[in-house]
Formats: C-alpha cells, structure tokens, sequence
C-alpha cells in the first residue's frame, strides 16, 4: 500500500537531527558522534523519500537498523522518539495487527533498556515519565496510521463511485440521442419513404400528385436533418427543443406524412397548457410504427388537453403487433414517458393497435 503521509517521518529526523546539534552546542561540541548522527538521518531522509524497486521488508529492516544506529551515537537520547515510526510504518505494510504487535515490542524494548542500564529505574519519575510518554507516542502514530488508510480507502472508494458515475451519465447520454435519433430521424425516413413511393407510383398518371409526394418527402429530409442537428448539439437531459405548439406541430406532422390522402386523421380537443414534446415523440413513433409495419388503411391520432394533463392517443386499423417483441423505438418511448411522470399503454390485436400515453402537466 502506497503510504498517505510521506511527510511524517522527515518531521521526525529533522526534529531529532535539531535536537542533537542543540545538545552537542551547550555540551561537549560537535564532534564525530554528531556528524555520524547527521549523516544517518540524511541516510534515513533518502531512504524514505522514494519508493524502491526491492521487497518492502528489506527497506524495513534497513530502516530498523539505521534508527537503531541513531540511537546508539544520540547521547541526547531524544531519538528514541523516531522508534515510534516502526508500528507507524507497518501498518502501511504489513496491517494494523502487525503493527499493534511491533508498537507493544517498541514499549517492551525501552522497557527493557532502561532495565540494563538505569539501576532501580522504575521507582524514578522521569523514566517513568519517558515509557509512558513513548507508550503514547506509539498509540497516536499507530492511530494515524489507521485514520491515513481509512481516509485512502475512502478516497479510493469515492473516485470509483465517481467513475461509475461519470459512466453511468455518459450511458444515459448516448441512450437519450439514440432515442432522439431514432424518434426523430427514423421517422423521417419513414415518411420519405411513403411519399417517394407515392411520387413513384404517381409519376405517370398524377404529375401535380407525384409532385407533391416528392415536396412532402423533402421537407421531411429537412427537418430530419433538423432534428439530427439539434440532437447532437443537445448535450443536457434537458435540451430537447419543445415544439412551439403540440397541436400545430402535430398538424404539421399528419400533412406532411399523410399527402392529402385522408389516410390519417388528427382530432385535437382541450386548452394546451405548454408544448410536450414527448407526446410529439410519441405520435412520431405511433404514426411510424402503423405506416410502417402494421399494414394498416386508416390510422386516427386522438390529443385530449385534460386538467391534470394530456392524453394522446394513436389507433389504427392494421394487423397488429402479432408475436413481435417490442424495438428500440417503443422501449425508447417508455424511457421517455417514465422520466416525464407519464404511462404508456399499449395494446395490439389482429383488428389493430391502439397506443395510449398520458402525460401530467
């Protein structure tokens, strides 16, 4: 586990390295035992300022030799404070078990230094005041040890929720101008598609009608190529552009897909309250759906304006969905209503289909 507070042991050795200069200047002077302590905690320093390409128990055990070093040429006595790093360091390397277990053996080996060489130390106050003093020590290091990996832990755990976040909102966008797309631009090639056949079928015996179906099958690649536009430019969940006035939008529509041959009826009936843009999604995908696939001869749109909200309502006289399971355009359809608080409903026989969807104000 890469270690969260790199920081902490340089503090120590250059507190300690402070205190053994300042103990050498009011006592004997620098000397040898000065230098040599200088030069282990710049050792040291280098040591813990970069990771090694060998076994983290190796530099460990260097390290562990190196303070013991220390120790051994500070006559202050003051570096018995850097032993604390030892449980503090392994428990970025080995865990907390381990590191419980070393700070107890750090306390004992004092413990047991002070024994060998401080006769009748333990009824003086001062060693007493030491043990416990690095006893403490030992606990706090270790407590920050354990509060520095649960913090990378948690910070671990955030950036992959944030991840996921970002893919599960990257998911929703590409599902959102899919749908768009195929609202949109697949029923505009469904509606060329009629009229150029019209236009075909037509074009020896109705010039003026040929020539209308034609019209109407350009101005569908229009506003095909319209919408496509305006889906790719719409990056927010919230910026599809509503149409000015359902009703009229939805007049427009019929015309232009029906060519004058009374194939499709429109009834609008109510006060519009504001445009809704899934209930014209919904109707592209009806009106597509009948002309398309149902075989259908006659297909009535039906838009009621009610207090709590709209209903539109798309039925024809096709034959009807059969054992066909549902496309993308319908699963689109009710992601679409889902997220605006509506219902769909959808029922198909072999007299026809009828698509019901209800949208709350």
């Amino acid at each position: 586990m890469t270690r969260p507070v790199p920081w902490v042991p340089s503090v120590l050795y250059g507190a300690v390295l402070c205190g053994g200069v300042y103990y050498a200047a009011i006592g004997p002077g620098p000397g040898v035992r000065t230098l040599g302590l200088a030069g282990l905690l710049c050792a040291l320093m280098v040591l813990d300022a970069r990771e090694w390409p060998v076994a983290p128990g190796a530099v460990f055990a260097l390290r562990a030799v190196l303070l013991g070093a220390v120790a051994a040429l500070d006559p202050s006595g003051l570096s018995r404070v850097l032993f604390v790093l030892l449980p503090f360091l392994a428990f970025f390397v080995y865990g907390r078990t381990v590191s419980v277990v070393l700070g107890a053996g750090c306390v004992a080996a004092l413990a047991g230094v002070f024994t060998v060489r401080v006769p009748h130390w333990e009824v003086r106050a001062a060693y007493i005041s030491d043990l416990l003093m690095f006893a403490l020590g030992v606990v706090l290091a270790v407590a920050m040890a354990a509060v520095a990996v649960r913090e990378q832990q948690a910070r671990a755990r955030l950036e992959g929720t944030l991840a996921q976040v970002a893919e599960l909102s990257a998911e929703r966008e590409r599902n959102r101008l899919a749908r768009d797309l195929h609202d949109s631009l697949g029923h505009h090639l469904t509606a060329i598609g009629i009229q150029l056949e019209k236009a075909e079928a037509f074009a020896l015996l109705d010039a003026a009608g040929s020539a209308q179906a034609v019209a109407h099958a350009r101005w569908s690649a229009n506003r095909a190529l319209d919408e496509v536009r305006a889906s790719v430019r719409a990056l927010g969940p919230e910026a599809d552009p509503q149409p000015a006035g359902l009703g009229r939008a939805l007049t427009d529509l019929v015309h232009h897909l029906d060519g004058g041959s009374g194939r499709i009826t429109l009834e609008v009936s109510g006060t519009e309250r504001r445009p809704l843009l899934v209930l014209y999604r919904a109707a592209q995908e009806g009106l597509t759906n009948a002309c398309r696939h149902s075989g259908a001869t006659r297909v009535r749109v039906d838009v009621a304006y009610e207090e709590q909200g709209a209903v539109l309502r798309v039925a024809d006289d096709g034959g009807g969905l059969g054992t066909a399971e549902e496309g993308f355009g319908l699963t689109g359809l009710r992601e679409r209503v889902r997220l605006a608080g509506g219902s769909v409903d959808l029922r198909s026989s072999p007299a026809g289909t009828v698509l019901t969807v209800r949208v709350p104000w």
